[in-house]
């Protein structure tokens, strides 16, 4: 399947992008693409270089278009459309059920009445002095 996605060329601190037609099974670092189909700057949004007809054809032929370059093209005007929210959803920490091992059964002991720890002693009672 073909995808329409970020590539970066930037130095360090200096981020900035290619947007690449590529196969979704290249990763975004292996240099292998098919077409280039503009330039991305992140840190000036207005530099964006896009070729919108050649990006039209593509989605139209069935290339996917990544979070981020779709935010990219709503911002253009490629693209009509809200935009998506790219950053990664927050899941639920996992919490890891532990699986008891199955119990022997119980036998049957006699009943045997427990004594209290601590007898309690009969309350004295005071004669009145006369």
């Amino acid at each position: 399947m073909l995808a329409i996605r970020l590539q970066r060329t930037g130095r360090k601190h200096e981020p900035t992008f290619r947007v690449v037609l590529t196969d979704s099974k290249n990763g975004p670092k292996s240099g292998n693409f098919q077409e280039i189909l503009g330039s991305y700057d992140a840190r000036q949004k207005e530099r964006a270089i896009i070729k919108a007809d050649r990006i039209k054809y593509w989605i139209a032929n069935g290339a996917q278009v990544s979070d981020t370059v779709y935010n990219v093209l709503v911002d253009q005007g490629v693209v009509e459309g809200r935009k998506k929210n790219a950053l990664p959803k927050k899941t639920a920490p996992v919490k890891e059920f532990v699986v008891e091992e199955a119990t022997p059964a119980v036998e049957e002991t006699p009943a045997v009445e427990e004594k209290p720890a601590v007898e309690e002693t009969p309350a004295v009672e005071e004669k009145p002095a006369e």
